[in-house]
C-alpha cells in the first residue's frame, strides 16, 4: 500500500494518479473528505487523517509500504513555525512506531540551510528529524512552484502590474510545475532499492529558469494585454503582507524566505547527487492559471473591493 499524505493538493493528486495507474494501492491521505470524490473515483483508499493526531495518522499509516509525506505551513496560526514543527514531531512519531519500508517527503530548494530562510528552515527541520528514522529516506526538494503565481495573477490581470517579492526583476531563478513534482514523486516511490545508509536527496525544477520579467511578459502573451513586472520596494514588504491578512510571525518567516532567495541561497544544494528537470514549461503552467485567473479578475473587479495579492496562501516552494 503507497500512502500518499496531502492528495488532495497538486502534487499530491498527481502521485496517487500516477501510482493507481500503474496498478498499485493508494490510500489518500486528505485533511478534509469535502477532497475525497475525485480520488475514490480512482480507486484511491481515503483517509482522513490530522498530522497533529497521533491516533488518525497511526490508522493512516496501517499496512504502508511506502509513504510520501507532506507537512504544509499552517497558514492561519499565530506562530505557524512552532505549529508546523509540532506536526513535523508528531508525524515522525506516527512513522516511527509504524514505520514503513520507504518515506518520501517533499521538501524545498535551500533545506539544507538551518537558519536564515524563513519557511525553509522548516523543511530543513522536516529532513532533520526524518533523518533520525530507520528506514530508507527521499527528500525530493522542489523549486518554487509555478502555481504559486495564481495568488496575484488576478491583481496582474485588473491592473497591468504584477507585484513581486522576487529583486532584481531580471534576476533568473528556478521553478517548477506541480504536475512535474508529482510524476517525478511516483516515480522515485516506485523505485525499488533507494538507499538505505544515507537519505536519497532528489531535486526537480523545470528545463528553463525564468525572472519575473519573464513571468509578466508570458501572461502578456496570454492574456493578450501588458502587463508590467512591478517589485515591491523592501520597506513595504510587512505593511503588505499585514494587509493581506499575515500574522507578524508568519510575515516574517516570508519576508526572510525571499531576503534568502534574492540573495541567491534558495537554489540547488552544491553536493545534490541527482538533479531531474521537468517538461512543464513556465508558459504551459501560466495557461492554466490565466484561463482561471481571468475569471476572478472579472468578478473581483468592483468600486471599493481591490483586488490584493494572496501572499497567505503559501511561499516560494509551495507544496499542495
Amino acid at each position: 500500500m503507497f500512502v500518499i499524505f496531502g492528495a488532495g493538493g497538486n502534487v499530491g493528486k498527481t502521485c496517487a494518479t500516477a501510482l493507481r495507474r500503474a496498478g498499485h494501492d493508494v490510500r489518500a491521505v486528505l485533511r478534509s473528505a469535502a477532497q475525497a470524490a475525485p480520488l475514490a473515483e480512482i480507486g484511491c483508499d481515503i483517509a482522513i487523517a490530522d498530522l497533529r493526531d497521533r491516533a488518525s495518522m497511526a490508522r493512516a499509516l496501517d499496512g504502508a509500504k511506502a509513504v510520501q509525506i507532506l507537512c504544509p505551513v499552517p497558514r492561519d496560526h499565530a506562530d505557524p513555525a512552532r505549529e508546523m514543527r509540532s506536526m513535523i514531531d508528531a508525524s515522525v512519531d506516527a512513522l516511527r512506531a509504524n514505520p514503513p519500508e520507504h518515506v518520501l517527503a517533499l521538501s524545498d530548494y535551500g533545506a539544507e540551510h538551518a537558519s536564515g530562510t524563513g519557511i525553509t528552515t522548516l523543511f530543513h527541520y522536516l529532513e532533520t528529524r526524518l533523518g533520525t528514522l530507520d528506514t530508507r529516506l527521499t527528500f525530493l526538494r522542489a523549486a518554487e512552484h509555478m502555481h504559486n503565481w495564481a495568488r496575484v495573477l488576478p491583481v496582474a490581470l485588473s491592473t497591468g502590474a504584477l507585484p513581486s517579492l522576487h529583486h532584481p526583476l531580471d534576476k533568473r531563478f528556478p521553478t517548477v510545475a506541480a504536475q512535474d513534482v508529482g510524476a517525478l514523486a511516483a516515480q522515485l516511490l516506485l523505485d525499488a532499492k533507494p538507499p538505505r545508509h544515507a537519505p536519497r536527496v532528489v531535486s526537480i525544477e523545470s528545463e528553463q529558469r525564468v525572472s519575473v520579467l519573464d513571468v509578466a511578459r508570458t501572461i502578456g502573451e496570454l492574456a493578450d494585454r501588458a502587463i508590467t513586472a512591478q517589485a515591491v520596494p523592501r520597506e513595504q514588504w510587512a505593511a503588505m503582507l499585514e494587509r493581506a491578512g499575515l500574522g507578524e510571525a508568519h510575515a516574517r518567516l516570508i519576508i526572510d524566505l525571499y531576503d534568502a532567495h534574492n540573495a541567491g541561497r534558495i537554489d540547488v544544494e552544491a553536493n545534490v547527487s541527482e538533479r531531474r528537470t521537468g517538461p512543464t514549461t513556465l508558459a504551459q503552467a501560466l495557461a492554466v492559471l490565466v484561463r482561471g485567473g481571468a475569471n476572478k479578475s472579472n468578478g473581483a473587479n468592483k468600486p471599493n473591493k481591490p483586488n490584493k495579492p494572496n501572499w497567505a496562501n503559501g511561499h516560494a516552494g509551495a507544496h499542495e
